[in-house]
């Protein structure tokens, strides 16, 4: 069944096509009354405005396209926070995924398909080199969000990482903890700034550490799980355990949890996110928030401010996260 038109409208009501096209583009030309009985038609006919070929037909095309993996909790977050953000600069938001057959560039080439006036990409694990190559295929603002990079070609926008993994530090270190492992998946957005944090706060406050490094291009809950078994084979738990992300830390607690250990009274543990699973209450996790509509706002604010000043040269904007403390968190036994 085809979709209603506005050539349908029109014959409904035995009106011109040009005169419905004039009332629902909101366009002077159109007594009240008739806007009155456009409208309900349209209503009654079950007439939805095709946003895709109003945008390509404006002066100014207002679609923001996002690229994005669907499967990280962070980054639906970002998503969600994204269409409200557009939405007050007047501009709306067409989705692309990344997933496990679906590259970066595949996506990117689908959004500007689309005729997007500017690329958010979220969660790609594209290297620097190949993300400024992007950068100049695109031709359009493209604002990468969650890297620990920047290029002379795409604005990014990321959270403090290194400010947030020092909290997790001070919480552990304030609780007792002198023995604190670290579980670092390289293929992770983000991934080296906050090693970064975690390493340089841990031996400011001289403990003894741990880097536990797991080579997956996975760095959700699988990455976590594989962590956990490493660290139950080792026989000897530490008395804390961070990880690069939330899902980690949910993999991680997973094998815990089926090895008999106990969190947090035989070992604790932090994640980094604040994804929706972390308040469960059977999860728990004391993590870091980093704010999605601070980062969204801050990345539509740079796509405005590249459409509006072209010759604008891309920038950096960074997000201050926040400690929360939750109940996987506990003194060393």
């Amino acid at each position: 069944m085809r979709e209603p038109t506005m050539a349908d409208i029109a014959n409904h009501l035995g009106v011109s096509r040009q005169l419905v096209s004039i009332v629902l583009r909101d366009a002077p030309g159109a007594s009240d009354d008739t806007r009155v009985r456009v409208r309900r038609a349209a209503q009654t006919l079950g007439y939805r405005p095709h946003l895709g070929a109003r945008s390509l037909r404006g002066a100014q095309n207002r679609m923001v396209g996002v690229a994005f993996a669907p499967g990280h909790g962070a980054e639906i977050a970002v998503v969600e926070s994204l269409y409200p953000a557009a939405a007050a600069q007047g501009y709306d938001v067409v989705l692309s995924a990344l997933t496990r057959t679906r590259t970066t560039r595949q996506a990117v080439d689908q959004l500007l398909g689309y005729r997007c006036a500017a690329v958010i990409v979220l969660g790609s694990q594209l290297s620097g080199p190949h993300m400024r190559a992007l950068a100049r295929h695109a031709r359009v603002p493209l604002v990468a969000v969650a890297r620990d990079d920047r290029g002379p070609g795409y604005d990014t926008i990321r959270s403090a990482g290194d400010q947030g993994t020092a909290a997790l530090v001070g919480h552990l270190v304030g609780l007792g903890h002198e023995q604190l492992t670290y579980v670092h998946c390289p293929a992770m957005p983000m991934a080296g700034l906050r090693l970064d944090g975690f390493l340089r706060a841990a031996s400011a406050a001289g403990c003894e550490t741990d880097l536990l490094e797991v080579r997956s291009r996975d760095h959700t809950e699988e990455a976590g799980a594989m962590a956990g078994r490493r660290l139950i084979r080792r026989g000897e738990l530490p008395t804390a355990v961070l990880t690069g992300n939330d899902e980690q830390a949910v993999g991680l607690l997973h094998v815990l949890a089926r090895a008999g250990v106990r969190v947090p009274q035989d070992v604790s543990v932090t994640g980094y996110g604040d994804i929706r699973l972390a308040s469960l209450s059977a999860v728990d996790l004391t993590t870091v928030r980093e704010d999605p509509d601070q980062m969204a706002v801050a990345a539509v604010g740079a796509v405005v401010r590249r459409l509006e000043t072209p010759s604008a040269r891309p920038g950096l904007r960074v997000v201050r996260p926040r400690l929360l403390v939750r109940g996987s968190t506990a003194p060393p036994p």
